[in-house]
């Protein structure tokens, strides 16, 4: 298993209210600075009966995502593309609230927010996953489990999604058509002879919660609980915004969006390029890298 740490910096603080730290000072109760990540492990191809896997601990936040390529038809209103499903599944496990029906509506609040980062062509290339126009496609069966629940959900769940995208690998097709026109699918049997998605384009979830007058990133559950309102910003490599949202029941003024909007793109492409290096360095260990699993 591969880790980065972002900018971990100082040592615990002493037992002041979390609010006046923040507001004081850079620094929070656990050491980190308003713009610091804890460490994040990430291991991809953690599940053998899937396309492409990935697990990310970020904290005590535990996230398995596993990604499953299966033909069907494309949309009527878009012949061209294949499409991704999403499903999140929060265990009971995570967090006492998920328990019975608790944690479908949190599911779901999660499963729209990662429909709407990916319902556009610039994060996934999705003509690529087309196999015969308005016949045949790829679709892409994105599958979340929250094993943990330990703050800051929804960054570490894009993390996961555009590490086990990065980890996808579909079968190349070959379209045959005989002589009445009728075509048939070929799938190719080497598994090395596949088709990779480019998740150059593909943003991450940065969450900024406000707390008093600041505002921080990667929060914990005890920082989430001193925060009214946040803001999760989706943000590409390049530092595009490509959509927003707020969370929360307290209110932010514009002039604390606008600075929450900065610090999400200046955040968000660190966050991009530590995860690519980690990623494209865990592939160039090959069969050499140690495997951990998801039951590690």
């Amino acid at each position: 298993m591969l880790g980065l740490v972002m900018s971990y910096q100082g040592k615990p603080i002493s037992s002041q209210p979390l609010k006046i730290t923040v507001l004081k000072e850079d620094l929070r109760v656990d050491g980190r600075g308003c713009e610091d990540y804890r460490c994040v492990d990430v291991e991809t191809d953690v599940v053998s009966n899937t396309s492409g896997s990935a697990r990310v601990k970020l904290g005590h936040t535990d996230i398995l995502v596993g990604v499953k390529a299966e033909m069907g038809t494309p949309k009527l209103e878009k012949p061209n593309e294949g499409y991704l499903e999403f499903f999140v599944d929060c265990s009971a496990n995570a967090t006492p609230e998920f328990e019975g029906r608790g944690g479908d509506d949190l599911g779901t609040e999660i499963a729209n927010t990662l429909y709407r980062i990916f319902n556009n062509e610039s994060s996934v290339d999705l003509k690529s996953l087309c196999i015969s126009p308005r016949e045949h496609c790829w679709i892409l069966y994105v599958d979340v489990l929250l094993l943990e629940c330990g703050g800051n959900l929804f960054d570490a769940i894009s993390i996961a999604v555009k590490a086990a995208l990065f980890n996808t690998r579909i079968p190349r097709v070959r379209v045959l058509e005989d002589e009445e026109g009728s075509k048939d699918i070929e799938l190719s049997d080497d598994p090395y002879d596949c088709i990779r998605l480019s998740v150059e384009n593909v943003p991450c979830i940065v969450t900024l919660c406000k707390i008093g007058y600041r505002h921080v990133v990667d929060a914990t559950l005890q920082e989430e609980a001193c925060s009214l309102a946040s803001l999760l910003v989706s943000v590409t490599s390049k530092g595009v915004v490509t959509c927003m949202r707020k969370v929360g029941k307290g209110s932010l003024d514009p002039e604390s969006i606008f600075e929450m909007m900065e610090t999400g793109k200046r955040v968000g492409k660190v966050l991009h390029t530590s995860l690519q290096n980690i990623l494209h360095k865990e592939e160039s260990l090959g069969p050499k890298r140690q495997k951990v699993g998801f039951l590690g």
